[in-house]
């Protein structure tokens, strides 16, 4: 009896070990298709983003890894003192993927192709050891997946001209995440631009461009872009906030940093969007990061203005002087209609054109949703401006003057451009 007490006991204190060896069991076994990278490759902040947008990684942190005796904070590794220590921490990224959906070596791919991995404790502009190319592997079998593709990788930098692979490869032995507004810092950040370091040497040579022809760069003015080869939510934004809605008559063309051949360009191109004004195929000024549409249209104005009647009229409200040239050529235009100038927006039909005598192009209406109208009180008079919706530039007044009681919108020929109604085809 005693005997089948004690089995009784045992019995007990074992259900508890069984159901917790199984639990964690079930959780290995939940979680053995997950595995972690740590990779640097110069500013976490961009390179979070990349990796977020891989398609079968489950989780990307910034954090700072590799280094002792230095606090592992931004501030700490940032300092004079620190930033060119061998034992400085680097700006890492901890990778969390689903091997079951993308390989280490898809991974490690993408590691290598979006940053330059033959400098040396730098990435750009950014210098220092806290942006050293590293790779921390965290298993034995990594080891042997990384050498194989950085083996691989180097001999097809050789053949690009490139030199010797500076990436350190360790096993990972601490990790700090970073501060968190270090954590999704571009998504937080929507007016910036995204960092791009890449060589332009891929793996696979389906994933290599064209060679580009870059002739008709050559000649004429010509808006460029610099585009990201990866992923980069400032161009997307860019692209959606502008170039998408852009008709103008200056050609707007993409190109990546390695797709620049022939031009001649004072900009660094590492940030990705530049935006770079160019005539016949040299940079006349530019600017870098994510522009919006004010800024965008107003560097344009320079650039295709300049110094000129039409300059003054979009952006410092001026007018066009009476039956200038402009006017004259426009009263007669045929079937058709007037648009931004630079934008290339409709803002103006024919079809509601009227002779007033006034010296300025006469409307009744505007093209539905094309223009917007403010109070403007200058010079002792109340009148009611007309802008552009598209590009904000001023393109004259309206009055309640027009023939049989309607409006008359009184606007400068100077900011419009024509085109036939043929070539719209409405």
């Amino acid at each position: 009896m005693q005997q089948l007490k004690i089995m009784k006991c045992s019995f007990i204190i074992l259900i508890p070990l069984l159901i917790a060896s199984l639990i964690v069991n079930a959780e290995e076994n939940h979680t053995s298709h997950l595995e972690k990278i740590v990779l640097g490759s110069g500013c976490f902040w961009g390179a979070e983003k990349g990796y977020e947008g891989l398609q079968g990684v489950e989780d990307a942190v910034s954090g700072y890894a590799d280094g002792y005796d230095i606090k592992p904070t931004y501030k700490e590794i940032i300092k004079i003192k620190n930033r060119f220590k061998k034992n400085n921490f680097a700006e890492v990224v901890e990778v969390t993927f689903n091997k079951e959906v993308i390989t280490l070596r898809a991974l490690l791919e993408h590691f290598y192709e979006s940053h330059d991995p033959t400098q040396l404790n730098k990435q750009g502009n950014d210098i220092g050891t806290q942006y050293r190319s590293t790779i921390l592997y965290t298993n034995l079998a990594q080891k042997e997946v990384i050498e194989e593709v950085t083996d691989e990788f180097q001999e097809l930098l050789y053949q690009n001209g490139y030199g010797q692979i500076q990436t350190l490869i360790k096993p990972l032995n601490n990790f700090h995440k970073a501060e968190e507004y270090h954590q999704n810092y571009i998504k937080k950040n929507p007016n910036g631009y995204c960092p791009d370091h890449s060589t332009g040497v891929v793996f696979n040579t389906d994933k290599e461009k064209l060679n580009i022809d870059n002739s008709l760069l050559l000649k004429g003015k010509v808006i460029l872009v610099i585009d990201s080869q990866d992923y980069c939510p400032y161009c997307e934004k860019f692209k959606q906030d502008v170039a998408n809605n852009y008709k103008g008559s200056i050609p707007l063309v993409y190109r990546t940093a390695i797709e620049l051949e022939g031009l001649e360009i004072k900009t660094p191109t590492w940030a990705t969007p530049t935006i770079i004004f160019m005539e016949d195929g040299k940079e006349q000024f530019s600017y870098q990061g994510y522009m919006n549409a004010e800024v965008f249209y107003k560097g344009l104005g320079e650039f295709k203005l300049g110094n000129t009647e039409a300059y003054d009229v979009a952006f410092n409200k001026g007018t066009d002087t009476r039956f200038c040239k402009e006017y004259e050529i426009f009263k007669n235009a045929l079937d058709g209609i007037f648009v931004d100038k630079l934008s290339g927006a409709p803002l103006f039909d024919t079809r509601y054109r009227f002779v007033s005598r006034s010296g300025w192009l006469s409307f009744t209406a505007p093209i539905p949703n094309s223009t917007y109208e403010i109070p403007d009180n200058s010079y002792g008079m109340r009148r009611t401006e007309v802008k552009s919706l598209s590009t904000n530039i001023h393109l004259g007044h309206v009055f309640d003057d027009g023939p049989n009681g309607m409006p008359r919108y009184c606007i400068n020929a100077t900011v419009l451009e024509f085109i036939p109604r043929e070539r719209i085809g409405v």
